[in-house]
């Protein structure tokens, strides 16, 4: 199973959704999103990038924002979020 998927189906039960809830909405939001492909669950180029990447390093990049560097981010664990530091 990918990493991606590992990840988002943990923080789903986390959530309190059914270990097959969970795979069911992970697998489909995943796909939608081209970390896995269309119908299956392997991963895409994108997904197999995505899930060597830290929870960090997927924030930064979610929150990058043109010609910002992912340095100019800082990341906080309680809310998975990356948000610009302040000068």
């Amino acid at each position: 199973m990918p990493k991606i998927l590992e990840r988002l189906v943990s923080q789903l039960q986390a959530k309190g959704k059914s270990k097959s809830s969970a795979y069911a909405i992970a697998t489909s939001v995943l796909q939608k999103s081209g970390n896995l492909k269309k119908g299956s669950q392997k991963p895409t180029a994108k997904g197999t990038k995505r899930g060597s990447m830290t929870p960090a390093q997927r924030a930064k990049d979610r929150a990058k924002t043109s010609s910002r560097k992912t340095s100019d981010y800082k990341y906080s664990a309680r809310t998975n979020r990356a948000t610009l530091k302040g000068k």
